[in-house]
């Protein structure tokens, strides 16, 4: 059946007939939540009260928040968090990468697929598990450290200094396999020919993995390294929920993500929350441009 000249898409309009659902979509769940907050951080509100009680108070949250002790300490906590399980999972994710790429072959799918297990788990589901293995009296860590190096049963989550080497740990092993998938996908693109002529002029597998395949993998790590700082800083969930969304004993698990929530949804300052996360987001900005300058040749001008 053909169709009316009046409903036929002109060739230079289609495309942006075809993108209109993705942004008008965008436009009201993206862009439409990033402005509102961007003008509740320059306002009051009591949100039982209606938007009409907004009051414009100019930059008296962001005063606020960088005066507020609480969440200073939520940064300190947010990045103590991000270096603790972070820098582990690239120093373990790459060799590991490696010695799957060289060691298995037919196996290879599911050993990799055993690992990126834990990234695609619900949370929730991690987060009740690890609370039963940080148990104190019948956890199977303390257990295990008790069989191994006779320490006495710690309090993973009820002692401050616990806290935080708990929960980094889960983040540890919940990202670790998403990394050794990245570098492993980047292992794949390395030439054979290089390890052929290095062996071939007698370096070691030493010599090759940190003259061959650490330069190789450089772009990968920038990668990686930015979305670890990114979620790092952005660490919400786990914490959340081992700690009830209070932040546990004395504080020492309330990130930022979760002091900001705390903010707006408990204390009802909307506004002081909104400044809170856009001071988060101009860090995340930050390091991630640092962490550029880091990965960037040396001979690289700017």
């Amino acid at each position: 059946m053909k169709l009316p000249d009046v409903l036929r898409l002109s060739p230079a309009a289609t495309p942006y007939v075809l993108l209109s659902p993705f942004v008008a979509l965008f436009m009201v769940f993206g862009m439409f939540p990033l402005a509102f907050s961007l003008y509740l951080a320059f306002q009051t509100w009591e949100p039982t009260a209606g938007l009409g009680a907004m009051q414009y108070v100019g930059l008296d949250n962001f005063v606020f928040s960088l005066q507020d002790e609480w969440f200073w300490k939520s940064l300190k906590n947010t990045g103590w968090l991000a270096v603790a399980s972070g820098v582990p999972q690239h120093l373990v994710a790459i060799p590991l990468a490696v010695f799957i790429h060289t060691s298995f072959k037919r196996l290879r799918n599911g050993v990799v697929g055993a690992y990126f297990l834990p990234y695609i788990t619900s949370t929730v589901a991690i987060a009740i598990m690890f609370s039963s293995l940080f148990s104190t009296d019948y956890g199977v860590v303390n257990t295990a450290l008790g069989a191994l190096f006779g320490i006495r049963n710690i309090d993973w989550l009820g002692r401050p200094e616990n806290i935080k080497p708990a929960i980094a740990m889960i983040v540890f092993w919940r990202y670790v396999g998403f990394n050794v998938v990245l570098y492993l996908a980047a292992l794949q693109t390395i030439p054979k020919d290089l390890y052929e002529a290095a062996t071939m002029d007698g370096a070691g597998r030493l010599q090759q993995f940190f003259h061959i395949t650490l330069p190789s993998l450089k772009p990968m790590i920038f990668f990686g390294v930015t979305l670890s700082v990114i979620g790092g800083l952005q660490l919400f969930e786990e914490p959340f929920i081992l700690t009830g969304g209070r932040g546990g004993s004395d504080q020492s698990g309330m990130t930022t993500a979760i002091y900001l929530y705390r903010m707006a949804f408990d204390f009802n300052d909307f506004g002081a929350a909104s400044a809170m996360s856009w001071l988060l987001f101009f860090l995340v900005v930050l390091l991630t441009w640092l962490t550029n300058r880091a990965f960037r040749p040396r001979n690289a001008g700017g």
